[in-house]
């Protein structure tokens, strides 16, 4: 059961690690240069998470507009399965593979196989041995980006002290690499920012609560709280409401944006005011995508960055509309955002 939990805490954030025409270019209904796969098969590994949820309605979009049928099938956190679909897809004769692995070294077998029946196959989120391409993002850079914009924010409204609560997961490098990012952006603005608390929140919002209520009864001075997810942050603003501490003197940054649950947070009008965003619905469309580059033959990059940018309370309807609990994209806005060559750091 033990090994169960961490498999599903890797599975939840490390989805959570130039360019093909992208939605909103103005020619997104134009089919790309050369020919097109006619089947295109996806494994996830855990479709019940609103990442993959959302990242379907990108990849699903593209696809459409391609004229490609997309065959998906869910691992459900099950390695075996993956790897058994994949090998079914395979039989089948998909003319492009992408996985979304749900263990990076078990997946390698997938990738070695494909290319022995001579699949082109493409990775999302989690590098694999042997992969040809990663379609992904850039976690230190979406953490900088974060730490950027919040240090802003403190300069403006809160004094220019900062003194910062991380909600971290050490057991993952993706995470290491949010938090590390965070610190360094925030003193591009803020020098002399301080990290207080740096705290393994196993990326669950309850274990944040528990840990960040801890590490408040301990040290309550602090301005800042910083989630390498989003349950991560929720989970920490929950403790400093508890303890009763001044939420006027207090902004909260969250990173991913997978669901719905930072724009209900900026509703409020509270200290949540920092989304590091990761655009789901982006990296499935650019998934597909990278099925079409692959299917022609075309070089591509080993990591294929996928946009990034940190929203706020004034900015994220910028990006995104809600309607009760379905969200859009605005795809226009989503293109411009510049992208990053290759990552800051590994």
């Amino acid at each position: 059961m033990k090994k169960l939990f961490w498999l599903c805490v890797a599975v939840l954030l490390v989805f959570s690690l130039t360019a093909v025409a992208f939605a909103g270019s103005g020619d997104e209904d134009k089919a790309p240069a050369g020919k097109v796969p006619a089947r295109v098969g996806w494994v996830g590994n855990y479709m019940m998470h609103e990442w993959y949820q959302n990242l379907w309605k990108g990849m699903r979009q593209r696809a459409e507009m391609l004229g490609i049928e997309l065959e998906v099938l869910d691992a459900n956190l099950d390695m075996a399965k993956q790897v058994s679909f994949a090998e079914d897809l395979i039989a089948k004769g998909v003319d492009v593979l992408i996985i979304s692995p749900v263990q990076q070294e078990g997946a390698a077998a997938i990738v070695k196989k494909a290319k022995m029946e001579g699949i082109p196959i493409v990775i999302e989120a989690s590098a694999v041995e042997g992969m040809t391409t990663m379609v992904a993002v850039c976690d230190y850079d979406i953490g900088f980006k974060g730490g950027v914009a919040t240090g802003e924010y403190v300069k403006k409204k809160l004094g220019g002290k900062a003194r910062v609560m991380a909600i971290d997961l050490p057991m993952l490098r993706p995470c290491i690499l949010r938090v590390d990012g965070f610190m360094d952006g925030l003193r591009t603005v803020i020098p002399d920012a301080e990290l207080v608390h740096r705290l393994d929140g196993q990326g669950l919002k309850d274990i944040a609560l528990q840990v960040a209520t801890d590490a408040l009864t301990a040290d309550p001075d602090i301005n800042v709280i910083y989630g390498c997810n989003d349950d991560s942050a929720l989970g920490a603003l929950q403790a400093y409401r508890a303890a009763r501490l001044d939420e006027d003197n207090l902004v909260v940054c969250g990173t991913g944006g997978e669901g719905n649950a930072f724009i209900h947070a900026m509703l409020e009008g509270g200290p949540y005011k920092v989304e590091a965003a990761m655009f789901p619905e982006a990296v499935g469309y650019e998934a597909i995508n990278m099925t079409v580059k692959l299917f022609n033959g075309e070089s591509v990059p080993e990591h294929y960055v996928t946009p990034t940018l940190a929203l706020t309370d004034k900015t994220w309807d910028d990006y995104y509309s809600l309607e009760g609990e379905e969200r859009s994209i605005n795809w226009d806005n989503i293109n411009k955002i510049p992208r990053e060559d290759k990552c800051g750091k590994y």
